[in-house]
């Protein structure tokens, strides 16, 4: 008798616009390194989101979808959103994404389905829960410079470039059985104001807020799985023991929500 087939969960990745070809033409885009770790480490099925902006269907996705992954970018979330001040000349931006992403986030919050934000991901966590952002922490007094180094090895710009304190008892805590970690770090903005819903799971040493758990979205106390962090584990998976264990965690949470959507909706919460 054969066995039933194991159907695996699918898992929106966050698109940008980008263009390319010699005509430039407008692309939706995301990095390889996401959807090998959903395809090796996850687990799950890797779906494209397209940066479409208004025209994302979100409660089509959430019926649909097990688990989402923000992604990074070389571009920021725009200003207005935060009422910030406008972004300096020449800094990378995609409205389109942020579009899609935000009310993405909020809906998926309230709805319980796991997510696992990344880089600018993490800070459209904030901006989409009420927080906001500083555009470049390296012009701050007291922050030293958390861009990406301008090194033509990827060896060197995805190393390790500082370490984090994790707080104690938190979700990075119990996963990471660690209080400091090293961690890359490849990003201009980061979190000024904390979103009410967050609360913070680890600290870079000049202050930056480096991982985040939603632990209520707008309309009240989250039901399910929300996290995110300021770092890039996708670049170190195969090395680094907590970068594979966040992608691992969140495999089981997403075939979880998955089996309990089957049975009936109950989902499942990071503690």
């Amino acid at each position: 008798m054969r066995s039933p087939r194991v159907v695996k969960p699918l898992i929106g990745i966050s698109c940008c616009t980008k263009q390319f070809g010699v005509f430039g033409m407008p692309n939706h885009a995301a990095s390889d390194t996401y959807v090998k770790a959903t395809d090796e480490v996850i687990g799950g099925v890797p779906v494209l989101l397209p940066a479409n902006g208004p025209m994302a269907d979100i409660e089509t996705l959430l019926e649909r979808l097990d688990g989402i992954i923000l992604t990074g970018s070389r571009s920021n979330v725009h200003p207005t959103l935060y009422n910030g001040p406008p972004h300096a000349e020449g800094t990378w931006e995609d409205p389109a994404r942020d579009g899609i992403t935000l009310p993405l986030i909020r809906a998926a919050v309230c709805r319980g389905v796991p997510l696992l934000a990344i880089c600018r991901g993490f800070q459209e966590l904030n901006v989409a829960l009420g927080g906001s952002l500083h555009q470049r922490l390296q012009d701050l007094p007291d922050r030293f410079d958390h861009s990406t180094p301008m090194q033509p090895s990827s060896r060197i710009r995805q190393g390790k470039a500082h370490a984090v304190r994790i707080t104690p008892g938190g979700w990075l805590h119990k996963l990471a059985g660690a209080t400091e970690v090293g961690v890359n770090s490849l990003h201009n903005q980061g979190v000024n104001e904390l979103a009410p819903g967050l609360t913070v799971e680890a600290v870079a040493p000049d202050g930056t807020i480096e991982a985040v758990r939603v632990v209520a979205g707008p309309d009240g106390p989250c039901p399910g799985y929300a996290v995110g962090v300021q770092w890039h584990p996708e670049y170190d998976w195969r090395t680094d023991g907590v970068s594979r264990a966040i992608f691992e965690q969140f495999g089981d949470v997403v075939r979880g929500y998955a089996e309990a959507q089957r049975l009936g909706g109950v989902s499942i919460a990071a503690d």
